[in-house]
């Protein structure tokens, strides 16, 4: 019997694939290093940058990304073009993204899933 992979799977791969390639992507200025965390449940992603620029502390959160609910929560999205486009591209549908960034009463004239 074939084990089928479950879209949650899916999506938890193709989260750590976007945010590898950025993380992949050297840091300008600077010894600063960028790093993608997985949570050992496989539910919560977050890209931090980490390191010195100009004798200045540099750390700080990129994106945060949980899978909760059967949807992907945005809680933090600090990338230009954010990552919801990759997303969507790549196949996620719209009503299973919440951009939990904006407050419960904005998030339905977004598009995508109020939660």
């Amino acid at each position: 019997m074939a084990t089928t992979i479950q879209p949650i799977d899916n999506w938890r791969n193709l989260l750590e694939k976007i945010l590898q390639d950025y993380a992949d992507i050297p840091y300008r200025y600077g010894d600063v290093k960028t790093y993608l965390i997985v949570s050992r449940d496989g539910n919560h992603f977050m890209l931090v940058h980490e390191g010195w620029e100009n004798n200045r502390r540099v750390h700080g959160c990129i994106v945060h990304a949980e899978i909760r609910d059967a949807k992907i929560w945005i809680h933090y999205d600090g990338i230009e073009d954010g990552i919801t486009g990759e997303l969507v591209a790549a196949g996620v549908p719209k009503d299973c993204i919440v951009l939990a960034f904006h407050p419960p009463q904005v998030r339905e004239h977004t598009g995508y899933a109020i939660a």
